[in-house]
């Protein structure tokens, strides 16, 4: 096995022990987003006080809550894109580079 490949093997070790040593230590744990978190410290801290800026567009849209799974699927089509955007750069940045380095040898 090369030695890149084991460098490869033993960062996607590392990355798994990440992941799961949290559900070892504490299996009954929740493990929920900050999404609504700090509206509920500052709920505990003083009832009522509270008040949210502004209300999202579609919620306003359609005059109640998202359900979770068009939320969840909201979140998952920014994601997509975000890495889509991300992917496009790096792939730009390294074509750039490899094709600079090919006009370079032939002149």
């Amino acid at each position: 096995m090369r030695e890149k490949s084991k460098w490869v093997l033993l960062a996607l070790a590392f990355v798994i022990f990440l992941v799961v040593l949290p559900l070892c230590i504490n299996p009954s744990a929740e493990f929920k987003g900050t999404d609504d978190a700090g509206s509920e410290v500052v709920e505990e801290i003083e009832e009522g006080s509270f008040e949210p800026w502004f209300t999202p567009v579609l919620e306003r849209a359609i005059g109640s809550e998202l359900p979770g799974e068009i939320e969840s699927l909201l979140f998952c089509v920014q994601t997509g894109i975000g890495v889509g955007v991300l992917a496009f750069g790096f792939g730009y940045l390294v074509a750039r580079k490899k094709y600079s380095s090919q006009s370079e040898k032939e002149r």
